[in-house]
Parts: C-alpha cells; structure tokens; sequence
C-alpha cells in the first residue's frame, strides 16, 4: 500500500460534536461510517467512500479520494472553507 495522507486535511463542522480535521481516506471513511448526516448518504456519500476505499488499496491516487470527499462533505453542508 502507498502512502495515502491527503496533501492538505479537510476540515469538516458538525452540529453536534463540533470540527474534526480529516487527513486520510482511513479517517474519512470512519467520518463516512460514524458521523456522517443520516440525509447526506446519497451518490456524493456513496462516491466518496468508493473513493476513499479504492486509494486505501491502492487503486486511486489519495487526491482522487481527497476531492470526493471534498464533494460529499460540501454536499452534506459539513465542510469548512
């Protein structure tokens, strides 16, 4: 497996248990599984977590993953900046 960290940690607002820095697809898919609004688990959710999976074997590239993630999170209106 390659490295996987993203270059720059996403930082994500929840309402309930406040910021969270995500720095790898493993983190992401935690925050995916775990934390991740009921609502909010669509086709950005489901793409993000292939994405995520898929750099974590090695299969894309961790910005692939990063911008995925990025997507769902800013869809979930949970993303900072």
């Amino acid at each position: 497996m390659s490295d996987t960290t993203f270059s720059n940690p996403v930082q994500l607002k929840f309402r309930n248990t406040g910021s969270r820095m995500v720095a790898n697809p493993w983190e992401a898919i935690e925050v995916l599984h775990g934390h991740w609004p009921q609502w909010a688990r669509g086709r950005t959710y489901r793409s993000a977590y292939r994405a995520c999976r898929d750099a974590i074997d090695g299969i894309r590239k961790p910005p692939e993953a990063r911008r995925a993630f990025m997507t769902a999170a800013r869809r979930a209106g949970i993303l900072v900046g």
